[in-house]
């Protein structure tokens, strides 16, 4: 059986270039915001449930979900949320057991922002690795990539696992406070070792 690492963290503690370390060493990365966002593209299986769920004007002229519309809509309305979840989750699901399948890294990092907040992905995660930054470095780094105001990237973080819950859930929990060597360095003795794990794991 494939090794699989979850990678997850709050919006702005670094998956993505946490990733991007681990690919640069070889290793298959499955990113499940890339997945959605395929899915949520003209002639895409998820856009006909969105279009029939929450109407035409979700959808842009050509064809694709209206992120921004629906981002606000779901920061600020809970059922609105948990019923776009309802629909790409079981499509996300399904195209990552599919990519990891397809996988010929030692082992692989699965990023999944929702990791904690849903259960799909328990029989499929042998680890949890969580990105971790402070809360002032996380506004900061949202505001600055989203150029949203602070109380919306706030209002996401609230939608999200709390800080605290992530670290208590995390079998490896990666420091993104410093610069892209601190966060390196930490990437390289994780992969060191998750060689190893997955190794012995090929072998049971």
């Amino acid at each position: 059986m494939t090794f699989v690492i979850g990678l997850t963290g709050g919006i702005g503690c670094g998956k993505s270039l946490t990733s991007e370390l681990f690919s640069d060493l070889g290793i298959d990365i499955v990113d499940t915001d890339v997945i959605a966002r395929k899915l949520t593209q003209p002639g895409e299986p998820a856009i006909s449930i969105i279009r029939n769920t929450f109407g035409n004007v979700f959808v842009t002229k050509d064809g694709a979900l209206d992120r921004n519309k629906m981002r606000n809509l779901i920061f600020s309305d809970d059922t609105a949320r948990l019923k776009l979840e309802k629909i790409l989750h079981p499509l996300i699901l399904k195209e990552v057991t599919s990519q990891i399948k397809k996988a010929r890294s030692p082992y692989i990092i699965v990023v999944i922002p929702l990791l904690l907040e849903t259960c799909d992905y328990n029989d499929i995660i042998h680890k949890i690795l969580v990105v971790d930054c402070d809360e002032q470095v996380q506004l900061s780094r949202t505001m600055a990539r989203t150029h949203l105001p602070e109380d919306e990237v706030r209002a996401i973080i609230a939608t999200q696992a709390s800080r605290e819950i992530r670290l208590q859930k995390a079998d490896d929990i990666i420091v993104n406070n410093y610069d892209i060597n601190h966060l390196r360095k930490q990437i390289i003795n994780l992969h060191c070792r998750y060689l190893l794990l997955a190794k012995n794991e090929s072998k049971s």
